[in-house]
């Protein structure tokens, strides 16, 4: 393992005030950890920053002695792009703080906040950031990828809805970016992942979200295409304050399904209205029509609450892969694929969900920032989730032919927030044709490819 000399350890103690977590400490196994348990890197060292300086000054000592970096928010990006072997961790996730100014409807936030972090204060003032649907997803991966979420189809990306941040290049200049100041910069940084820099602070546009109707109606593994079918046709009859994603799994002991359904495999329709609860109860109505449900749970909620509801099935820990594709249109070809495959699940944790984001986010023209896919309706993840690492082959592999099987079917482009890291070959699908562009920004800001960790675009 590279370590620094003790000189240059000391002259790092010295210029920061967090934690310097080396190998040999107590807690070095518990802060390395990261969300997707696959990852089991060892960096030479990790600072658990507090602010600028101290950012500033691990990207001055591993300029000096040569040490490559790698940046961790709140851990949870699928590919492990936190960490790696033998780098320095500049760790952030201690920086969560959050401040709502209810008059401009901004939202300003540290780059270790979760949406768990923003929604607990937003609520307090009735405002919502449109951003993903697991409490504790960290914002920063998600914004610099895109960011889709159950508000997508009303507000847009969470990239569309970022108004400046701060961010500390590779040779230590704090720049604030926006779209009046270094836009070339601010362009990039709304899709094009973490090539840039290191941002430490984040500006959001909030809208009004407060009491939404909400919840699942679960349906048997018999009426999978019938309801499926009935869904694809429905979904663009829904006002953009609605959205209803699909989710494939086996049925986990949720107390309004009957005993006899856990374990066994079943649709789900989950489902978000912001709007009026008279409304959002006709589409509950309406789901429910679709077939026969062994279960429905919905009703009038706090958004911050249903953005917690899937957080127990995606707890820390676990070993997760996953695929996937975008797609404009879900064929019977595509339904059956996925039927095929969702029937044949390696584990109860594993899931294929349609994530429905058509609205707001298609009218941005995609040249206007760095994510591209303004075409996609649906985002498709299969997710591969298990807890034993004897499993790890059969689940990948499950779902590595389930992406192969719906290729045919889908649209171009990919959700680079989904790529695992072993998918070098799309990324440059993942950012389209912004990608030349790209180039452009990142070789003006990052022309040695400090920041390499991610899904990578090579400077000139």
């Amino acid at each position: 393992m590279t370590t620094l000399a003790q000189p240059n350890l000391d002259s790092l103690k010295a210029s920061v005030r967090g934690d310097i977590v080396l190998p040999d400490a107590s807690n070095y196994d518990e802060v390395r950890a990261i969300w997707n348990a696959m990852i089991d890197r060892r960096p030479s060292l990790i600072v658990r920053c507090t602010g600028v300086a101290d950012v500033k000054a691990c990207l001055a000592v591993a300029r000096e002695v040569d040490l490559q970096v790698s940046v961790r928010g709140a851990g949870h990006n699928i590919a492990g792009n936190a960490i790696a072997d033998d780098r320095l961790l500049i760790d952030l996730s201690a920086l969560r703080s959050v401040s709502v100014n209810p008059y401009s409807k901004t939202v300003t936030a540290g780059p270790g906040a979760t949406l768990g972090d923003i929604d607990h204060e937003t609520k307090e003032f009735g405002l919502a950031v449109p951003m993903g649907i697991n409490s504790t997803t960290g914002i920063s991966g998600l914004a610099l990828g895109g960011g889709i979420g159950w508000l997508t189809r009303e507000h847009g990306m969470t990239s569309d809805n970022l108004l400046s941040v701060q961010i500390v290049t590779a040779t230590g200049e704090v720049l604030e970016a926006s779209q009046t100041e270094n836009a070339d910069l601010f362009w990039a940084l709304r899709g094009g992942g973490g090539n840039f820099g290191i941002v430490t602070r984040w500006t959001f546009q909030a809208h009004p979200v407060s009491t939404v109707t909400a919840g699942l109606v679960v349906f048997p593994a018999e009426e999978r295409k019938s309801v499926l079918q009935n869904y694809r046709e429905y979904c663009v009859t829904l006002p953009t304050s609605s959205a209803v994603w699909v989710v494939l799994r086996q049925a986990p002991p949720l107390p309004f399904l009957p005993e006899d359904v856990h374990g066994k495999d079943v649709l789900v329709l989950a489902f978000c209205h912001n709007g009026d609860a008279a409304e959002g109860q006709k589409i509950v109505d309406t789901l429910v029509s679709f077939g026969n449900p062994v279960g429905v749970h919905a009703g009038e909620m706090p958004f911050a609450g249903w953005q917690q509801a899937f957080d127990p099935l995606l707890t820390p820990g676990a070993r997760n892969y996953w695929k996937s594709h975008n797609f404009t249109e879900l064929s019977d070809g595509f339904l059956d694929a996925t039927i095929e495959y969702a029937s044949a699940l390696p584990s109860p944790e594993c899931e294929i969900f349609f994530g429905y984001i058509e609205g707001c986010c298609n009218s941005v023209a995609p040249e206007e920032t760095a994510y591209s896919h303004r075409h996609t309706k649906w985002v498709v993840n299969m997710h591969g989730r298990w807890q034993d690492a004897g499993d790890d082959e059969f689940c990948i592999q499950w779902a590595r032919d389930l992406f192969a099987a719906t290729k045919p079917f889908a649209a171009p482009g990919v959700y680079i927030n989904f790529l695992t890291g072993e998918e070098t070959d799309r990324i440059k699908d993942g950012f389209g044709p912004n990608y030349g562009r790209l180039v452009e920004v990142k070789s003006k800001y990052d022309p040695d490819n400090v920041f390499n960790l991610n899904q990578n675009i090579t400077p000139v």
